[in-house]
């Protein structure tokens, strides 16, 4: 299972012509990079691939990787950013 954020924004500015951008958003947690032996004064990680929420979406459980029981937060943040534009040029008639 992959958990997946989508955020979407359009801009709202409009100019003589009419002009249309949009923004996704698509962000992807990886690997765990939790340290599992900071108490003992070393560095091990417990080899966790991908973030697996262990709840549905809103819940607090959403928030705990369900391989390895820790936060999302101690997993690596992938963001991958797409802008789409659409332009139509204005209508000129003389």
């Amino acid at each position: 299972m992959k958990k997946r954020q989508v955020v979407v924004k359009q801009d709202s500015s409009r100019r003589s012509s009419s002009t249309s951008s949009s923004m996704v958003r698509t962000v992807r947690y990886g690997e765990c990079q939790k340290n599992h032996a900071a108490n003992l004064g070393g560095y091990a990680v417990d080899g966790c691939r991908e973030f697996m929420a262990s709840g549905e979406e809103g819940t607090t459980e959403a928030l705990t990787c369900a391989a390895c029981g820790c936060h999302r937060n101690f997993h690596r943040r992938e963001v991958e950013t797409e802008v789409v534009c659409e332009y139509s040029p204005p209508n000129t008639y003389r």
